[in-house]
C-alpha cells in the first residue's frame, strides 16, 4: 500500500490507502482573511496561535502554514514572505507538535519553511508548469520531502478529467527523473464547484480512482471548493468527504474548526426569541444558549466535517472497533468531575495491592 510519510519533531502522520483520512488544517493562511493579514503585517500572531491550538484540538492531522501576505509597506512577496514563512512556523511548532505542510508559491518561501521547519514536512505544492516543477522538484529531491502535486499546466486548468490525469501522471514521470519516488507525490485532481459543474463530484470520484489504481498516489483537496457559493455548504461538504473517501481520497486540506458563536450572533438571537414571545434570562450562560438553541458553541470545536470524516473512518475499518469514533463522541468531562474520578481510582489501586 502506497503510504506519503509526514513527520514532525517528534510525531508522524501516514497517509495512505489503509489509514484514518488525513486532515490538514487549512486555517493558518491570510488568503482572504485581511484581519489576519494585517495582523501579521504588524507582527502580531496572536490569531495564529489560536488557529494552531484550535485545529490541533479539532483533530487535525496536518497543519498547512501559508504566509501569503501581500504588505501594504512592501508588495514583493520574494523579500516579505520567506522571513515570515520562517517565523510563522518556528510559531506554530513551539505550540504543537504535529506535522506541518508548508504552502507557498513563492521559492524562497518554500525553502525558508523547510529550513525552519522540524522533522520531514509536506511541501504544498507543484504544478505542471514547467517552471514550477523545475523550482519545486529540486528542493523535494533536496530536502527530502512528499509534494502535493496541483493537476493544471501552463495551459490553465481544464475541465476535462482526463486532461487533469494526464497532467498528474507528468508530474509523477518527472517527479521520478528527480528520485523522487510516487509514494511522495500527493495529487490534487482539483476539485470543481458542483454548483458550476453538475457532474463535479463525479468527476473527482473518477478520477480519485485512477489516481490510485494506476499512478498508486495518495490524494488531496481542498474540500470546500465543491460547495463554493451555494447554501448550507456545510451539508454538501459533509456529504462529499465520505464519497470521495470512499472512492480512495486519503487526504483533504479543510477546515476542522467550528467557528465559536459570538456576541452579535448571540444577540441576534436573543432578539428572535423575544418576538416570538420567549423570555431569555439575563444571566443565562452564553454557552447555554447557544447550545439550546442549536447554534453551536461559544467556543471553538472539531466542525461537522469531521464528523463525518470520522464515521468514514470507522465505516471502512480504518477505526477497528470504533474507538476513535466513541472518544469523539464521548461528552466533555468537566474539570472537578475528572479530579474527582482520579482521586477515586488512584484510591481504587492502593486497595487492591494491599
Amino acid at each position: 500500500m502506497t503510504q506519503t510519510v509526514v513527520e514532525s519533531k517528534t510525531k508522524t502522520a501516514i497517509i495512505g490507502f489503509d489509514q484514518p483520512f488525513c486532515v490538514i488544517g487549512e486555517r493558518i493562511n491570510p488568503t482572504g482573511r485581511r484581519k489576519l493579514a494585517a495582523e501579521l503585517e504588524a507582527g502580531d500572531f496572536s490569531t495564529v496561535e489560536k488557529d494552531a491550538v484550535a485545529q490541533a484540538a479539532a483533530g487535525a492531522t496536518i497543519l498547512d502554514i501559508n504566509a501569503g501576505v501581500v504588505y501594504n509597506s512592501n508588495p514583493n512577496p520574494n523579500e516579505t514572505e520567506p522571513p515570515l514563512m520562517r517565523k510563522v512556523v518556528e510559531l506554530v511548532q513551539g505550540l504543537v507538535d504535529m506535522p506541518l505542510c508548508i504552502d507557498s508559491s513563492v521559492s524562497g518561501a518554500l525553502q525558508a519553511g523547510l529550513e525552519a521547519a522540524e522533522g520531514r514536512p509536506l511541501l504544498n505544492s507543484v504544478t505542471g508548469e514547467e517552471e514550477k516543477l523545475e523550482m519545486v522538484l529540486p528542493l523535494v529531491k533536496k530536502y527530502n520531502v512528499p509534494v502535493v502535486a496541483i493537476s493544471n499546466d501552463d495551459t490553465g486548468i481544464s475541465e476535462d478529467p482526463d486532461v487533469r490525469f494526464e497532467v498528474a501522471k507528468k508530474i509523477v514521470q518527472r517527479a521520478a527523473d528527480f528520485g523522487i519516488p510516487a509514494n511522495d507525490i500527493v495529487v490534487d485532481p482539483l476539485v470543481m464547484p458542483v454548483g458550476a459543474m453538475a457532474t463535479a463530484g463525479l468527476q473527482v470520484f473518477a478520477l480519485v480512482r485512477r489516481l490510485r489504481e494506476e499512478l498508486g498516489v495518495n490524494t488531496t483537496c481542498g474540500a470546500s471548493n465543491i460547495s463554493f457559493g451555494l447554501p448550507n455548504r456545510h451539508g454538501i461538504n459533509n456529504a462529499f468527504l465520505p464519497m470521495a473517501m470512499a472512492a480512495g481520497m486519503t487526504s483533504a486540506i479543510m477546515n476542522p474548526v467550528a467557528l465559536p458563536i459570538g456576541p452579535k450572533k448571540l444577540d441576534e438571537k436573543r432578539a428572535e426569541l423575544a418576538a416570538a414571545g420567549i423570555i431569555v434570562p439575563d444571566d443565562i450562560d452564553p454557552e447555554v444558549l447557544a447550545n439550546i438553541t442549536g447554534m453551536g458553541s461559544t467556543q471553538p470545536r472539531a466542525g461537522k466535517e469531521m464528523e463525518a470524516i470520522r464515521a468514514a473512518n470507522f465505516l471502512t475499518n480504518n477505526d477497528p472497533h470504533g474507538a476513535n469514533w466513541i472518544q469523539f463522541n464521548k461528552p466533555p468531562v468537566k474539570a472537578g468531575e475528572a479530579e474527582a474520578g482520579a482521586r477515586g481510582r488512584r484510591a481504587g489501586g492502593r486497595r487492591r495491592r494491599a
